[in-house]
């Protein structure tokens, strides 16, 4: 008996025949068919039956070379094509789309530069699998990675449009803050790029550009804008907000933005603006204010419960208190620990001043210097009186004093926070409205995941404005997979252990992902591609993610 393969139709199949002689004529007796298997395969079972296969335990059985990373890719490729990513890209069909489908992932799995992702060829089947080359091919960098990022850019608006429409609805909470990139190289024609105050990058004395991002109130990335570098934080909101009403068409929505956002000179602005509600909270000078005023006492701000009263200059306008005690031990350390630094630093000036001739100008501009540096001039009464010294030379004596009633009442509001909002109590009573306001803490997750812990934006090596505008939205598009993924897996997550037993990381999902490999195999005289088999923790992981992978 032996298999005859067949291979003039669409899908090859074998035959199961046996051969014989009557009256001088070969003739063939068929038993069945072999279906459903790739060609390869039948290729395997044919030499069985020929007798050239190697016996199962021989070394010589099944080799393998060629060894690809292969399941993360696959398994997020799975799952942007379940989250119906490439239609929002622009056609599923289109080669730019399929390139910039293969960017997306590969800034999640890999990091990385456009360039570094195309020299992982010969280790990745991501471009492969996309349908950008044929396997062993190598992406042309231009083609491939900086044409579709052009491309990407003019789709921009279209895109954000189209996750507006999925991921908020009439009357929804959106969330919005910025945050700083510093960048590597020359920009001098750049009008993007420019040196600002860097938000908790501790990157200082590179150009900068400053990115607004916009979430919806599970955190869901819908938007990013890349402003100059030394943009300040409340002069976006009022751009945003036109934004989100007007190329979203989201006529109602409750607009979240931190106390450097919705200042009082933008809730001004926008307090009046039809469908527009506010959640924000007040700076330390306005809580103070207030209790300067008699309006509230310091007592009422509660660990355990949120006190609700009205704004005394604004009647639609609740205000809600609250205390945390662990931001008040910070505070409270991180002040004296500041003003230890402080009085170290002035007591060398005035010691200084004292011992050397110098002018007024010189000695208050080292103690600007000092104020500036510790932020705490508030706490701090200094003046400088005329003294003669050695020959008759006049000097300055700097004298100096910390406040110590400013320091006691700044101390009362410590861990004290007021979240202000125009929102009705019928709509969001004060639980929450505290809830909507801390949520901002999911658009800062997301800033750390665009910066350091998964994806990597920064620092950008692009040197055009438009490929730094471009490098950053196909950042966004990567996060806005990983939230979907992170999102998906939350019941493994919960599962999880804590501390030293916790198990599961995103990142360590990722690598248990790629050690599912393809490999080019050989037995007996046949190649084929060989996939690893899922264990049982990558089986696990692929069903809460709800793919499968392909099979070759």
């Amino acid at each position: 008996m032996h298999l005859e393969i067949q291979t003039h139709r669409k899908n090859p199949f074998g035959i199961l025949r046996s051969s014989f002689r009557k009256d001088g004529k070969v003739l063939h007796k068929s038993f069945g068919r072999v279906t459903g298997l790739p060609l390869d395969q039948l290729k395997i079972l044919q030499a069985a039956f020929r007798g050239q296969a190697v016996p199962v335990d021989s070394p010589q059985a099944l080799r393998t070379s060629h060894s690809r990373e292969f399941g993360a890719c696959a398994a997020l490729l799975a799952l942007a094509n379940d989250l119906g990513l490439p239609r929002i890209l622009g056609k599923p069909d289109d080669a730019n789309t399929r390139c910039l489908l293969a960017m997306v992932i590969g800034k999640l799995v890999y990091s990385g530069s456009k360039l570094s992702l195309v020299n992982l060829f010969k280790d990745t089947c991501l471009w492969e699998l996309c349908g950008v080359t044929q396997r062993g091919e190598r992406p042309d960098v231009d083609t491939c990675c900086y044409q579709p990022l052009d491309d990407l850019l003019k789709r921009q608006s279209a895109i954000q449009k189209k996750l507006a429409r999925r991921h908020l609805q009439n009357g929804a909470l959106v969330l919005y803050d910025i945050t700083s990139i510093y960048l590597e190289g020359e920009y001098a024609e750049s009008e993007i790029v420019a040196f600002g105050h860097p938000k908790a990058d501790g990157k200082r004395g590179c150009p900068q550009v400053v990115i607004g991002l916009i979430c919806n109130a599970e955190g869901c990335p819908v938007g990013i804008e890349v402003f100059a570098g030394n943009t300040k934080d409340e002069t976006t909101v009022l751009e945003k907000i036109a934004q989100i009403h007007d190329d979203f068409g989201i006529e109602e929505i409750i607009f979240v933005g931190d106390r450097g956002m919705i200042t009082q000179a933008n809730y001004d602005k926008v307090k009046d603006i039809r469908g527009l509600s506010t959640i924000t909270a007040l700076t330390h000078p306005q809580i103070l204010k207030l209790i300067d005023g008699k309006h509230i006492e310091p007592e009422l701000f509660d660990e355990t419960k949120i006190v609700e009263i009205i704004d005394p200059e604004d009647q639609q306008r609740r205000l809600c208190l609250c205390r945390n005690p662990q931001s008040a031990l910070k505070e409270a350390n991180t002040r004296q620990a500041l003003l230890e630094q402080t009085r170290k630093a002035l007591d060398k000036i005035a010691l200084g001043s004292t011992k050397k001739s110098a002018r007024a100008e010189q000695v208050g501009e080292r103690v600007g210097k000092v104020l500036n540096r510790y932020q705490m001039g508030k706490f701090v009464d200094w003046q400088l009186t005329d003294i003669e010294v050695v020959k008759g030379k006049p000097a300055k004596s700097m004298e100096w004093t910390f406040d110590e009633a400013a320091i006691e009442r700044e101390s009362l509001i410590d861990g004290c926070y007021i979240v202000a909002s125009d929102v009705s109590k019928e709509r969001l009573d004060s639980e929450q409205t505290v809830a909507a306001y801390k949520s901002l803490t999911l658009v800062e997750q997301a800033f750390r995941n665009l910066k350091t812990v998964q994806i990597d934006l920064r620092p950008i090596f692009h040197n055009r404005d438009d490929r730094i505008k471009a490098h950053v939205f196909l950042c966004m598009l990567s996060y806005y997979l990983q939230w979907h993924m992170k999102q998906r897996l939350e019941a493994l997550f919960a599962a999880d252990g804590t501390h030293e037993n916790r198990r599961w990381t995103f990142q360590g999902v990722l690598e248990r992902l790629k050690s599912i490999r393809k490999s080019r195999a050989a037995m007996a005289d046949v190649e084929f591609d060989h996939i690893d088999t899922p264990d049982a923790e990558q089986s696990a992981i692929l069903r809460h993610l709800g793919v499968r992978l392909p099979t070759k």
